[in-house]
């Protein structure tokens, strides 16, 4: 395997995770989300949202293998709206917690090592700036996202949501844990 490393995402790598995304939200989500949602997919605009997350206040890292970036991740301090618990209160620490709101590797790329790095690399860069505890909502029936979390030693909170995807219900669970993670 050529040399992997994880850094910080520029300016320079925004269309790259756009490309990242697109692809593999229509290989991966093939069978969560309908088609025409899939196709209908505008690389401009994920690329513009790109451009805005790089440039804000959420860490945004890049995965390379040589001289490929083949991941992502994006993870920052989580709205309240996200964190809140089920009677929809703020939890007790809800100044400290953030939310994975992103984490995907190029299909080609997976099994890796990528996924972990990258989350190991976010969470520690904001276990440094005081965060203690991480979230992420992942569909329910991504089993491979939902088994690596469990593999961070992250577990389901017991909260649901249910998103409009097109027209058809997607159901995605909240995981939780720490910030310091053993996964590369």
């Amino acid at each position: 395997m050529a040399e992997a490393a994880v850094r910080p995402a520029t300016e320079d790598d925004v269309a790259e995770i756009a490309r990242i995304q697109l692809l593999t939200w229509r290989s991966g989500y093939a069978e969560l989300l309908p088609p025409d949602v899939l196709a209908g997919l505008d690389e401009a605009a994920a690329v513009e949202q790109w451009h805005a997350a790089v440039t804000g206040p959420a860490q945004v890292f890049v995965a390379t293998e040589g001289g490929w970036t083949v991941g992502f991740c994006v993870a920052g301090p989580a709205p309240t709206s996200e964190s809140s618990t089920v009677d929809d209160q703020p939890p007790p620490d809800a100044d400290v917690v953030v939310l994975v709101g992103a984490l995907h590797v190029e299909p080609r790329w997976g099994r890796r090592g990528h996924g972990g790095r990258l989350l190991a690399a976010a969470l520690e860069s904001l276990a440094a700036r005081g965060f203690r505890r991480g979230i992420s909502w992942v569909p329910e029936s991504d089993t491979a996202s939902i088994s690596f979390y469990h593999r961070a030693g992250w577990t389901a909170d017991g909260l649901v949501r249910t998103l409009d995807a097109g027209g058809r219900p997607l159901r995605e669970i909240r995981l939780t844990g720490p910030l310091r993670v053993d996964l590369v």
